[in-house]
């Protein structure tokens, strides 16, 4: 009973999703270095990321602040600038058949609460086309996590409320609201595993 027990659960394991792991490394290197900020949460954060499955890259900047009288709440922007290509597309190519390339802009609110932060867009307006016709529908992007403070990251998931559930989004804070403010240049990443397409891990 035991050794079928094992058995069971190695052929679970076999089937889960793979690649995971890499997919957050690699997001981490293409970002730049942290800013180390006075405030928590308050800043620019940028997310780097490529979606298999989709076929499509997606450059998040999220511009966070507290909310004056409500430190517990956030208002800002987020601008999701995305465009389809191969895994090796990490800047966006040139304008082609088929191809598209699009910024949209999200007025941001969410909040912050014993270091769990929530952010998302409340709404969406179309900023700039470059490639394929104008998009005629996008889903607010919706970020929840926490905040990592030696390495000035927002280990996040984002769900849509279309097609993306719990897909893993690391941000880096790389400009503090103080102009005067230095970046902090030294970062050891830890080790980590991240969730699956349905899992929660990092909440």
């Amino acid at each position: 009973m035991a050794l079928l027990t094992v058995v069971a659960v190695f052929g679970v394991l076999m089937l889960l999703p793979r690649g995971a792991p890499a997919t957050i490394a690699e997001q981490r290197a293409r970002l730049p270095p942290p800013a180390h900020c006075e405030d928590e949460v308050e800043g620019i954060w940028r997310s780097h990321s490529y979606w298999k499955n989709h076929g499509q890259w997606y450059l998040f900047t999220m511009e966070v602040h507290r909310v004056k009288g409500d430190p517990n709440r956030l208002t800002g922007t987020i601008v999701s600038h995305y465009w389809n290509g191969g895994p090796n597309d990490e800047e966006p190519p040139r304008c082609s058949p088929g191809g598209y390339r699009q910024i949209v802009r999200m007025p941001g609110a969410g909040s912050i609460v014993n270091g769990v932060v929530t952010f998302g867009g409340t709404s969406w307006t179309l900023e700039r086309t470059f490639c394929g016709p104008p998009t005629a529908m996008y889903y607010p992007d919706n970020f929840s996590g926490r905040i990592d403070p030696d390495l000035q990251e927002f280990q996040s998931l984002n769900n849509d409320g279309g097609p993306a559930v719990n897909v893993p989004q690391v941000f880096r804070r790389i400009r503090c609201l103080d102009p005067d403010s230095q970046p902090h240049i030294a970062v050891t990443p830890p080790a980590y595993e991240p969730p699956g397409h349905s899992a929660c891990s990092w909440l």
